[in-house]
């Protein structure tokens, strides 16, 4: 296992409606931990780079509705 972590800008800061977003994240295979700076501004995404790209991460992150930009 290699764990990697990346860093993703949000396009706006996270209200309550994002909460079901970020924890279905948490469910997709590889995802191991993902944090939200406490300004709200950005989300970092931890992974195992051995079963998933960033790519993988930045589209999971995507599909589930999580409004990233990439730092």
């Amino acid at each position: 296992m290699t764990k990697v972590e990346l860093e993703y800008d949000l396009v706006r800061k996270l209200e309550d409606s994002d909460a079901d977003a970020v924890a279905r994240v948490h469910g997709f295979y590889g995802i191991q931990r993902v944090n939200i700076a406490p300004a709200l501004d950005k989300i970092h995404v931890s992974y195992d780079a051995s079963r998933l790209s960033p790519r993988d991460v930045e589209g999971a992150l995507v599909r589930y509705g999580v409004p990233i930009r990439r730092a």
